[in-house]
């Protein structure tokens, strides 16, 4: 991504209902499979670092990324926060770790900015322990393609069939898959729909990440709770982003 969106997520990601969504429902997701304490986890992707200090409530984090100005982003959040996260710059499709060593790998909206995507999951299965869980998250439907999946670099985005295949292409075995933000999928249809006439093709493409009136983005937050209740029981036939829980073989 360009520097310019990874100071608007270092801004934004602590109370955006996008970010605290994404990260409350791999929570829960990690929270429903009921692991032991003090597992190992590595976040891939791990941004600005968010998503660290909730995975420190399950286990050992260790947090990823292939950005240099993530990983000072990540720093700077430490600092503010009076931690010292353990950090790696790692590329995910040739990741600098042993076989089989984490429990769980987060990879929330990573795997879309790999050009090989097969490559990126199958690394994935190979740091894996035997028995250990994939929680992954990447945006859905080509037709929602627009301004924002350039400026994040994304090579694609999803159906939920898609990443079945990824994922089993990989060796990983899908234990659970459903779409996410399914409220929202008219509203995003129609603004991208609308980009497309209204944006200027001269002018920079940025994340669709803007400030909001705080009871919007409350509402917001709301709606993406009660999804999220839903999903750790059933599933989502559509929506903006799909998500994942993925298993490697524990032969």
């Amino acid at each position: 991504m360009n520097i310019e969106e990874y100071e608007r997520m270092y801004r934004f990601e602590d109370h955006y209902w996008w970010f605290v969504a994404r990260r409350d429902l791999i929570a829960q997701f990690l929270k429903d499979l009921a692991l032991p304490a003090g597992i190992d986890i590595l976040d891939i992707g791990c941004g600005t670092g968010a998503m660290l200090d909730k995975l420190e409530e399950f286990g050992n984090v260790v947090g990823a990324d292939f950005s240099t100005e993530a990983l000072a982003f990540c720093r700077k959040r430490g600092q503010r926060e009076g931690k010292q996260y353990r950090l790696v710059r790692a590329d995910i499709r040739c990741l600098p770790f042993a076989d089989n060593s984490f429990d769980v790998i987060t990879a929330m909206d990573i795997v879309e900015h790999i050009d090989h995507d097969a490559l990126a999951v199958s690394e994935i299965r190979r740091v894996l322990k035997p028995g250990g869980y994939l929680l992954a998250t990447v945006p859905a439907y080509m037709s929602l393609w627009s301004n924002h999946d350039i400026a994040l670099h994304h090579h694609r985005r999803y159906t939920a069939r898609g990443f079945r295949d990824v994922a089993q292409r990989a060796g990983l075995r899908v234990a659970k898959l459903t779409y996410t933000v399914t409220s929202l999928l008219p509203l995003v249809w129609i603004f991208r729909r609308l980009e497309r006439f209204t944006k200027s093709k001269t002018s920079e493409p940025q994340a669709d990440v803007v400030p909001l009136p705080g009871l919007v983005n409350k509402v917001l937050l709301a709606l993406m709770e009660a999804e999220t209740q839903f999903v750790r029981r059933r599933t989502l036939p559509f929506g903006v982003t799909v998500a994942a829980i993925a298993r490697k073989d524990p032969a």
